[in-house]
This record gives structure tokens, sequence and C-alpha cells, in this order.
């Protein structure tokens, strides 16, 4: 992956674990060039010791015993006493360039050395594609002997030596992926769990084992996952016993407004008592809904399910009908099912005036509950935010058109009990339809 920057283009990887690849992997390759090279750069001074010694001991021996030969005898003995790095020619030679690179001077003045003051030699580079030099000097009988030298910088390579090279970096790539695999899999996993973080759901916790530093942060963890979970508990807990509570002052101040003189502040008083027994009631309802995974799960059949929902409300005179019914049973816990049901029917009917719900099984078995109006619908930028607690698109304390903020908030917390998901969108035409998706069993 690249980064445009106003300066060009940043080639640095934006993970973590691609850096941490790419910093070993070089550092290793690195390393593993500087071995090959002091290799090959002790190479080359051993054969070129190699050379320089052969050039001393063996070319003044081999000068001598052809000086020594009968004339007719000499040919037959330049293949003995050639050697990999030189070899004897009789005759003058190639003619060639006297003047020498520093490199080719030293070998020429090691050939001097070995030869010595007896034959005076001159020492030529020979033009071509590969480096070659050639000394030229006379026998005691005055028959021209060339010494055709070709100094080789280093030993020659084994065939098998790229393959090596090849297998020993396929190795270096292997070993560092493994390396930063195993190093950043642990940060991985904390960082997946941290964004999939919901107390009130069995996500399995972060395993504790590993090295001491991945494990002592996966404890922390599940520890600060506990916390959480236990805050969210008192939470809940002081909710429905606030809302509890007050119940009982509620009633009792209903009782003495309802015996009090007929009057418009004491009708405006009842009302607002009523207004703030169901903000309780819903309250109350709210807290036991993070509860209702208590219930146990049972197998219920869908249609029959939801016709006896809709008749319920068609008996009170309530704008409820009933779509397209797919067959067939799901195991669930009918009464957190029902009362998220009632929940998104009660707010269609609030706001649409009408409520239609429909039925549909996917092909993968997962399970759609539709509830659809014709209402004002809810802002696209809106739709998740409606099912938080007390959040209200009305904020008028009308009962009516604001409500409390609490029933599509209890219906998204019953529906992470069942293991279903409630998600809201627009209708084409005006409306709202809230889908309701339970997973095959």
């Amino acid at each position: 992956m690249v980064r445009r920057t106003g300066l060009g283009v940043n080639l640095w990887p934006h993970t973590l674990r691609a850096r941490l690849f790419v910093i070993l992997l070089a550092g290793l390759t690195i390393a593993h060039a500087m071995s090959f090279a002091v290799l090959f750069s002790e190479r080359y001074i051993a054969a070129r010791s190699v050379m320089f010694n052969t050039l001393e001991t063996d070319i003044a021996t081999s000068i001598a015993i052809l000086d020594r030969l009968p004339a007719a005898e000499r040919a037959s003995w330049l293949d003995r006493l050639a050697r990999g790095s030189y070899r004897f020619v009789l005759g003058p030679g190639i003619p060639g360039d006297p003047v020498l690179t520093r490199a080719d001077a030293e070998v020429a003045d090691k050939v001097r050395a070995a030869i010595g003051a007896q034959y005076p030699i001159e020492v030529e580079s020979v033009p071509g594609g590969i480096r070659r030099l050639q000394a030229h000097l006379r026998l005691s009988d005055g028959e021209p002997l060339t010494i055709d030298v070709t100094p080789r910088g280093v030993m020659p390579v084994a065939d098998w030596l790229p393959f090596v090279l090849v297998a020993q970096l396929s190795l270096l790539v292997l070993c560092s992926w493994l390396a930063v695999r195993q190093a950043t899999r642990p940060l991985a996993d904390l960082a997946r769990a941290a964004d999939t973080l919901d107390p009130n759901s069995k996500t399995p916790r972060l395993s504790e084992t590993g090295p001491r530093e991945v494990a002592y942060a996966a404890t922390a963890f599940n520890a600060m996952r506990d916390r959480i979970a236990q805050y969210l508990e008192e939470r809940v807990q002081i909710l429905a016993a606030i809302s509890h509570d007050l119940q009982t002052p509620i009633t009792r101040m209903k009782l003495r407004a309802e015996m009090a003189d007929d009057s418009i502040e004491r009708d405006k008083l009842i009302r607002d008592l009523e207004e703030v027994e169901r903000l309780v009631k819903e309250g109350v309802a709210y807290a036991r809904s993070v509860h209702g995974k208590d219930e146990k799960a049972s197998r219920i059949d869908l249609a029959s399910f939801v016709q006896s929902l809709a008749y319920d409300y068609q008996d009170t005179g309530k704008a409820v009908t009933v779509g397209e019914l797919g067959d067939g049973t799901i195991v669930t816990r009918p009464h957190a099912l029902r009362r998220i049901l009632t929940n998104l029917v009660d707010n269609a009917l609030k706001f649409g005036g009408s409520a239609e719900i429909e039925l549909q099984r996917r092909a993968d078995g997962t399970v759609l509950i539709k509830v659809s109006d014709r209402g004002p619908g809810i802002p696209e930028d809106q739709l998740d935010a409606v099912l938080q607690p007390f959040f209200r698109l009305e904020q008028s304390r009308n009962r009516d058109t604001g409500g409390t903020g609490l029933g599509l908030a209890i219906a998204q917390q019953l529906a992470i009990v069942i293991g279903a998901s409630l998600t809201l969108r627009n209708r084409d035409g005006g409306g709202l339809a809230a889908e309701l998706a339970i997973g095959a069993a």
C-alpha cells in the first residue's frame, strides 16, 4: 500500500505487521549479503595468494626444465607444465601493450621476481575481452618463449551455489513472516476484541496464554471487560430501583389529585403524573430488557405468532395488518420477541397511524420480520441514534409526539439478547421499515 503526500508517494507500509516484516527482512538480508561479501573477499585474497605463490615457485622451475630439454622435446612438455592461471607458448606470442594497470603490474613484478635476472623479459597486456598478460623471454639457446598469464580474481563458484542462495533467502522471508505474525497476532486479537466489545453478549474472552507481556495484556483487557459489564449492570439496577421506588409515591400523588376538587390545574396535574408514571414504567421495562436472557428459549411457529400479535391489535381497533407470511418454526425467547414486535408496532401506529407486519425466510435460514408504516420516517443521519435510550426526534414533552425515548431502545436491547439484529430504514414513498433479522438456530 502506498500513501500519496504533498511531496510525492510514501512507500512506507501502513500496517505494523508490514513494517516489522520489512525491517526484519531488510536487516537479515543485509546481514546475509555482508556475510557473502566477506566470504567472496576471503576467496579473492586466497585465490590471489595461491596464484602469486604458484608464479613464484612453479614458473622458475618450469622455465628451468624447458631450458634444459632438447628443443625437439619442449613442445610435448608444455601441457604438463601449464597451470590454471598460466601456460607456456613456444614462440614470440601476441604483440600487446607495455603499459600495464596497477593490478597487472603487480602480477608482472611477481613473474620477474620468479624468473630472476637470468632471463630478461618483457610483460605486455594482451587486448581482448578478458584480462590477459604475456611475458616474453628467450631461452639459453635463443628460442623465444612466451608465458601466457590469465590472472583469476576469485576461485570458480560452484554451480549449486545460486540455488543455495535462493533457498537461504526464501528461508529468511519465511522466518521473518512467521516472526512478525507471531508478534503481531496478539495485538490484532486485542484490537478485534476491543472493536467487538459488548459486555452483554457471550463473546469469548481473550486467551490469557502466550508470552508474559501478551498474557498480561489479555488479562488486563478481560478484567476491564468485566468491570464495564459490572458498571452497566449496576447502572441498570439503579435505574430499575429508582423506577420501581417512584411508582408508590406517584400512585399516592394521583390518588390525592383525583380526590381534589375539579379544576383545570387538577386535570393538568393528573396528566403530568400519568406521563411520569409511563416514563417510570418504561424505565423498568428497559432495565428488565437487559435481563431478557434469563428467559428460556422455545420453538414457536412464526406465522401463528405474528398473526396472534396482529389479532390482539385488531381486537382493540388498531390498524395492524399482516402481509406476506413465510412458514416454518424457530427457536427463540417468545416473550422477548413479542415485546420487540409490540414496541415496533406501537411506534408505527404512533407515527404512521397504521402498521403492516411481514415475515420472510431467507435462503440462509435467517428469518426477517418487517414492521412497516407510512409515517414521516426518520432522517438518515439519525437512524442509529433513535435506538439509543432516551433519544427522541421530537424534543417536545408531549407523550403523543415525543414519547419517552425508550421504546426502540428496549427493542434494540432485547434484539441483542435473543441474538437478532434490528435495522431501521426509510421506505420508498415515505414511511419507516423496522427489520428484525433472527439467525437460524
